[in-house]
């Protein structure tokens, strides 16, 4: 099968170019264009595969602690009616776990030592229906947990802060306080470390503590659990199912509300990051594409004369072009499919890189204690991958147009005046 010869001549102009002094400078300009072409391609792939998957493991690990939705009493109150509010959810066909608690705020003290803490009054039988933390936990930690015994389950940073082991007697101190003759004293009650847990999320893991439903209702002195905690069949729908119960589903004052909604600003806040980055460094492939500019602008004056020969043997304007439109064409082509190779290949094995980084540097790029987990993920979306190769190659070859436009415009008469 017989080639056009625009794209014949258009891919010899761009490997060739090594034969003369000017016409090498010429080569490494495209190569460098090629280059910074893939590059830039490689940068976008790759930041975003790493903010999809910090985005996707935050979430997995907020999520095993969290449930999906949460049904609250009127005012942070009791649930005016546990069992009809438990009956009511569970008809819903996304709902496939539901269970009770107790949330509360408090502070958990070891001798001179104090930490403020999230109490969460919990169900060991049923909080497994709910959140994967339960099966994430050492078998029978959760079962320690008997109503009167006052045990509690800490996070395993707020355990290694108080300097705590299982069978550690710890002190909770509740809010609000007791009226005596001696004034309001604050209501303190004695606990016994009964497990841990670690959750890989730190904010968790620093700051939540658990206990069963009663001994938590006893303490804060309340009349049953404060909520409801539902886990559904698809995550993704959880504000669609969260309107449906609040406004046909269930009866009584009760607040309803989804996981979406309980860490909102973080995820609006990963999201115009995301964003942002993306037009930043799309820029970068916007530079390196129009870089082609100039490498077809001194293509086109280094063949000024072979440009008047095609004309005089019958090439037409518009073939004129498209020889250099293939020729800036192949560069964006080659260089945008370099760099997707590139940022692929490094989006999958940053798990295996930023570690031999980490040991050779003597560094740790993501510390526990500031960051909200310890290791690089990333997730590599066909979403994001199709359009910024789509963007690099259509950068590239509207950077060709007006080079292949002056191409076309030449005069074979004035070209071969001095030939």
């Amino acid at each position: 099968m017989r080639l056009p010869y625009e794209l014949v001549l258009g891919w010899r102009y761009t490997r060739a170019g090594r034969a003369t002094r000017r016409n090498g400078f010429i080569s490494f300009i495209s190569g460098v264009s090629m280059l910074g072409i893939a590059l830039g391609v490689a940068a976008l792939i790759i930041v975003l595969s790493v903010m999809n998957g910090f985005q996707k493991e935050v979430r997995d690990r907020m999520l095993g602690v969290v449930s999906h939705i949460e049904v609250y009493g009127p005012g942070g109150g009791v649930l005016p009616d546990l069992e009809r509010t438990l009956r009511e959810a569970s008809s819903h066909p996304q709902v496939k776990g539901a269970a009770p608690f107790v949330a509360a705020q408090a502070l958990i003290a070891r001798g001179e030592d104090m930490r403020g803490a999230l109490v969460r009054g919990i169900e060991p039988a049923r909080e497994p229906q709910v959140t994967d933390l339960a099966r994430t936990m050492k078998a029978g930690v959760l079962q320690r947990l008997v109503p009167g015994e006052f045990g509690v389950v800490l996070g395993a940073e707020l355990a290694r802060s108080l300097g705590v082991q299982d069978g550690d007697p710890v002190t909770l101190i509740a809010p609000g306080g007791q009226v005596t003759p001696a004034g309001i004293v604050p209501r303190l009650k004695q606990m016994t470390v009964v497990g841990t847990f670690d959750s890989g999320h730190y904010e968790y893991d620093s700051g939540l503590v658990l206990m069963h439903l009663e001994d938590a209702a006893r303490l804060f002195r309340l009349e049953g659990p404060t909520g409801l905690r539902l886990k559904l069949e698809d995550l993704h729908q959880a504000r669609e199912v969260a309107a449906q119960l609040a406004s046909s589903i269930l009866t009584g004052p009760v607040v309803v509300r989804d996981w979406t909604r309980q860490n909102r600003t973080w995820f609006a806040a990963v999201q115009l990051e995301k964003r942002m980055m993306f037009i930043i460094l799309t820029l970068i492939v916007a530079v390196a594409a129009f870089n082609l500019v100039s490498t077809l602008v001194m293509t086109v004056t280094d063949k000024r004369a072979d440009i008047a020969i095609l004309r005089t043997l019958g090439a037409s304007p518009r073939s004129i072009m498209g020889i250099f439109v293939v020729q800036g064409a192949t560069v964006g082509v080659i260089g945008t499919l370099a760099g997707l190779l590139l940022g692929l290949a490094i989006a999958f094995n940053i798990d295996v890189i930023v570690p031999a980084l980490e040991t050779a540097l003597g560094a740790s790029f993501l510390p526990r204690d500031i960051y909200l987990i310890s290791r690089m993920p990333s997730d590599p979306q066909s979403g994001d991958i199709m359009p910024i190769a789509v963007i690099s190659l259509v950068l590239a070859f509207v950077a060709t147009l007006y080079p292949s436009w002056r191409a076309s415009r030449v005069n074979p008469a004035e070209a071969l005046r001095y030939e």
